[in-house]
């Protein structure tokens, strides 16, 4: 994903990293993130960020699961945060759909206008049938219901 391009004049705010976030970064920003100096991240892998800052990573919820299994989620830098897709596969279907990880979660349109490139990777890449962004977030939001408050309480 990181050797594709994302450009922000296609609507999608996105920065995919070239290799995961450290253990030690991921718990800084967190425990800056909740104000919670208990916490430490090990639940997350940090994968990217858009551009204010807001992190999307795989959120470790499913014990035994793949990384690619487990849920695609966005913390973002002025304290947006939600379940953006169940999967990394998903998650390439709402990156083909044109929505960014911060889209998802701060905006309620999840229609989708598809992009090109993002579309020709998850062809390549998903290993979950193709669906909208729109079926891809709400599936996930309805999977996971209580991550929103879940972080809340993490919050000091």
């Amino acid at each position: 994903m990181a050797a594709t391009e994302f450009d922000y004049d296609d609507g999608i705010d996105f920065e995919p990293y070239d290799a995961f976030e450290s253990a030690e970064e991921t718990a800084d920003w967190l425990r800056s993130w909740t104000g919670n100096q208990t916490v430490d991240g090990s639940a997350y892998r940090v994968f990217g960020q858009d551009g204010t800052g807001g992190l999307a990573a795989l959120w470790c919820v499913r014990p035994g699961r793949p990384l690619v299994e487990q849920p695609v989620v966005f913390l973002g830098s002025e304290g947006a945060r939600g379940v953006v897709a169940g999967s990394l596969s998903d998650f390439l279907w709402v990156l083909a759909d044109g929505i960014g990880p911060m889209e998802a979660v701060e905006y309620d349109d999840h229609s989708g206008r598809p992009h090109a490139a993002l579309t020709a990777l998850a062809e390549r890449h998903a290993s979950t049938p193709c669906r909208a962004a729109e079926a891809v977030v709400a599936g996930a939001r309805a999977e996971f219901p209580t991550y929103a408050r879940d972080i809340d309480a993490l919050c000091r």
